[in-house]
């Protein structure tokens, strides 16, 4: 029990110090959204989403090989020096022929001109976020989860310092978010290579290498699907037609603009998100300590149901009044949560928070793979939704826009449910009340798509605040009212 609780503590400190670094970053979209136009803002997410995939490219899962093979202490050292300077080795030789290739590349995000020099400050962060994956998995192999999160959180800090800093007080543009990210991986890289300075006194080994890439590279797909799954709707969004966009949306807009506003009212999804991953932070630990238990199926089958009402919450308040949240004035910086330009995306965050839900259930429905030791399934489910994402972008994007691109996040999230749970309930069966989940999703979701298409000038607040408060009175009842149909299902 102990040891559990040490999981726990980690776990805490580890995530809070994430959910806190995202909600801080977060804290950049009324800025961004208020000094850069629509068109810039797509070009910074592009950037954003290729870095994304390379990020998974350059690091060739050698951070879950370190942690395998350094969890011999008596060896560590030589992991850690074969380790590193294999991806600083490896990290330069892929930025030297990216930036060769830069002329094919840089058209696809949208760089042209002088966008060469943010090209280049893209491959910089790259390089330097490889070169802090190996020292960030050695903090968590000893336990020093403080040391990790106070150094990821005074990263955050000198990044929206920075920002601030250089676009309000010098006025510069675009190449001040990159350059914010690079002094502030900088100071990680930094910090990282003190702490582990001492690590570096292993000895290099072609073995290790050659067993470290081994372990690793089966990780890599896994990266690149969730990485698909993520980030690949900006590159549909951003090869749209000009035709289609001025048949989806009217005369005026690029494909840039398009890719920014969907980058910015994706942010508001950010709120599901969170619950999302703080709720994986406790289930694994929780569900690991009580598998064994004879009452673990109805004990997982509570769980579920109580996520759902939570996530039904969100949805009902952030869905509802996504109008509204926007609206809301940032003091000192004279804007709104997100500008006006980019409210023409709005309609798409019930889809993206729905998306989320699902992701909520991927982590609930994990839960039997694990504790029976079928992870390797996970990949294939992973790559399954990554091929339902292409093809429905494929589809949908030309007819629908950021809608389409919406659908298709929903879908892929939808489907690796699907799949995970004809999996998972081959080997550890629960039974998860259907009936009521979809029944919470349902009621959540109605009143949100009624007040997201309902013509906004003849739908108030007061009508808003109705059906917020019905749907919340029936979600309160369908969770914790028992009823014969549920308690069968």
């Amino acid at each position: 029990m102990s040891r559990i609780r040490e999981l726990l503590s980690d776990s805490v400190i580890y995530g809070l110090s994430g959910v806190v670094a995202r909600f801080i970053n977060y804290l950049l979209v009324p800025f961004y959204t208020k000094f850069f136009n629509p068109a810039e803002y797509g070009v910074i997410g592009l950037i954003y989403a290729a870095i994304v995939f390379l990020n998974v490219i350059y690091t060739f899962g050698m951070e879950s090989s370190y942690i395998r093979y350094a969890a011999d202490r008596g060896r560590s050292d030589d992991v850690f020096k074969t380790v590193q300077l294999s991806l600083l080795g490896i990290g330069t030789g892929l930025c030297g022929l990216l930036w060769l290739a830069a002329p094919v590349i840089m058209p696809l995000m949208s760089l042209y001109g002088g966008g060469g020099n943010l090209f280049f400050m893209m491959l910089v962060i790259i390089w330097l976020d490889a070169l802090g994956i190996v020292p960030y998995a050695e903090l968590r192999l000893v336990r020093k989860a403080v040391s990790y999160a106070s150094i990821r959180l005074v990263n955050v800090a000198i990044n929206v310092g920075l920002n601030l800093y250089l676009v309000i007080g010098l006025g510069w543009g675009l190449e001040a978010i990159l350059i914010s990210n690079i002094i502030a991986s900088l100071f990680s890289t930094g910090v990282l290579f003190v702490i582990t300075l001492p690590k570096y006194k292993g000895v290099w080994s072609y073995d290790l290498l050659k067993t470290a890439l081994l372990f690793g590279l089966p990780y890599v797909p896994n990266g690149i699907g969730f990485a698909i799954n993520e980030v690949l709707d900006r590159f549909f969004l951003n090869a749209m037609s000009v035709a289609d966009i001025t048949r989806i949306y009217g005369a005026g807009y690029s494909p840039e603009d398009i890719t920014g506003i969907y980058n910015a009212c994706y942010k508001l999804a950010i709120f599901m998100l969170i619950v999302v991953q703080m709720f994986k932070l406790a289930w694994q630990p929780f569900f690991m300590r009580h598998a064994t238990a004879d009452d673990a199926p109805l004990v997982f089958r509570d769980v579920f149901r109580y996520f759902n009402y939570v996530a039904a919450v969100v949805v009902l308040t952030v869905g509802l009044f996504a109008h509204e949240i926007v609206r809301i004035n940032v003091p000192l910086l004279d804007a709104t949560i997100i500008d006006s330009r980019y409210w023409m995306g709005l309609s798409i965050v019930p889809w993206l928070l729905l998306a989320y839900w699902f992701q909520g259930w991927f982590v609930n429905l994990s839960a039997g793979i694990f504790i029976r030791e079928k992870t390797i399934e996970l990949p294939g489910i992973t790559i399954a939704g990554s091929v339902v994402t292409v093809l429905l972008n494929l589809l949908l994007v030309p007819k629908l826009g950021m809608t389409g691109s919406a659908l298709a996040t929903l879908a892929c999230y939808a489907s690796m449910c699907a799949i995970l749970y004809v999996r998972s309930r081959r080997v550890f069966p629960v039974s998860y009340q259907w009936g009521r989940a979809f029944a919470m999703m349902a009621v959540s979701l109605g009143p949100v798509l009624y007040g997201t298409y309902w013509p906004v000038n003849d739908f108030s607040i007061h009508i808003k605040l109705l059906l917020f408060l019905t749907g919340g009175a029936a979600l309160t009842v369908l969770c914790f009212v028992q009823f014969r149909y549920f308690s069968k299902a």
